[in-house]
């Protein structure tokens, strides 16, 4: 392995036109300031991180950077638990085995004209170093990217995913773009890879890490740009209702949904739409491919009530819906569209009916109820005059009721 890490002479990108023209031949549309950031990631020789939501494309930056450039790409995924053996090396214990049931006879040759327990001891420590040495090391993603004889791209995604132990030991390779190997040394990259990792923000990075990386956080494009981007993908649907599904797209990002569509999913539904052949964007069709943006069924709800007032922004919402309030008894008043309209029906007209205000007015009219409401006059259910209750019977009853003791 060398010591001392080297460098194209020439740079990978001339200048930031270049690098976007570079990444819109690879059919990514990268703006001025991820062209900027990229370009500045081959002159500076920094990582880059790239935070934002879900689906805008932080893990096809990578991709794309590996094919514009020819560079393999190195993936490393991070998720929950995940440790070092895993990202960085591990020794390959089962082979070190073999070898040593091979090399038996010849470990006895070694230690046979030994006179004590202990010079045999040395004699056998003495080799440890074949046993732990870079045949028997098996190299995981980030030390593959720094030993690899060829510059490659190393992308390390959804970083916030991993544990704070493995966050830690990426300072090292960030920064000094090597790996300390207790049994063996120090382990410097032979080319300076292209490093992009990627973050879904759901927890908080350490400033150490954000320290050593160029950073750059993206956000779901403008509508002119998503919709650039859909017509680059060549998905088949017609300009005019492209046009009008991102505006319903971004109309379900403004909801209070648990996952937001990506871009992503914004061009699958594209595809999907272009493959039944829809030729008109209504309500029922958007609602019955919802499933390809919306992938929750809490949110599907809330999208399917959404999309008829996302299709058309100037639709009228049914009477039956607009009254948000469901007494179970009638209201005493009319909902046609006279009343709504100022026409025949409306309370400043006075040709038509009495006047809404007078009716409320009348009903706190004092002296306004007859005999029989609330008790006066009442009958039993046999027809005969309902039994009198002496006035003194309630305060009666709740005094008996106070006297009553409890149960413990």
């Amino acid at each position: 392995m060398s010591d001392a890490p080297t460098t194209p002479s020439d740079s990978e990108f001339r200048d930031v036109d270049e690098t976007r023209e570079r990444f819109r031949d690879a059919g990514y549309l990268a703006d001025d300031r991820l062209a900027t950031t990229v370009f500045l990631l081959s002159r500076l020789e920094k990582p880059v991180l790239l935070e934002g939501p879900a689906g805008v494309g932080k893990t096809q930056l990578a991709t794309s950077l590996a094919q514009v450039t020819g560079r393999r790409l190195i993936r490393l995924q991070c998720y929950e638990g995940q440790d070092e053996t895993k990202a960085l090396y591990e020794w390959d214990y089962g082979k070190q085995m073999l070898y040593t049931q091979i090399l038996r006879e010849k470990i006895g040759q070694v230690v046979e004209d030994a006179t004590t327990l202990s010079e045999a001891v040395e004699r056998i420590a003495d080799q440890d170093s074949i046993f732990f040495s870079e045949r028997f090391l098996a190299a995981r993603p980030l030390l593959e990217a720094i030993t690899s004889a060829e510059p490659v791209v190393l992308l390390i995604d959804e970083v916030d995913r991993a544990d704070e132990a493995l966050e830690a030991v990426l300072l090292e390779l960030l920064s000094e773009f090597q790996i300390s190997i207790p049994e063996i040394g120090t382990v410097r990259a032979t080319h300076l890879p292209y490093v992009v990792l990627t973050s879904n923000n759901t927890r908080d990075l350490s400033a150490a890490l954000k320290r050593r990386c160029l950073h750059l956080f993206l956000d779901y494009p403008e509508a002119t740009r998503e919709l650039e981007i859909i017509r680059s993908k060549d998905t088949g649907l017609a300009e005019a209702l492209a046009v009008r599904l991102v505006d319903v797209v971004r109309g379900l990002r403004e909801l209070d949904l648990r996952k937001s569509p990506s871009i992503s999913e914004t061009i699958d539904w594209a595809r999907t739409l272009a493959v039944l052949g829809v030729e008109e964007l209504t309500a029922d069709v958007l609602s019955s491919t919802l499933s390809v943006v919306v992938k929750y069924e809490r949110d599907l709800d809330k999208a399917r009530k959404a999309l008829p007032g996302l299709v058309d922004p100037n639709a009228t919402v049914p009477d039956h819906l607009d009254h948000g309030h469901g007494h179970g008894h009638g209201h005493g008043h009319g909902h046609d569209a006279d009343d709504r309209a100022g026409g025949p029906g409306d309370p400043g007209d006075p040709g038509d009916g009495p006047d809404g205000r007078d009716v409320r007015a009348a009903k706190d009219r004092p002296g306004r109820h007859d005999a029989a409401y609330a008790g006066g006059g009442r009958t039993s259910s046999e027809g005969k005059p309902a039994k009198a209750v002496p006035a003194g019977q309630g305060a009666r009853s709740f005094a008996a009721r106070g006297a009553r003791k409890r149960p413990v």
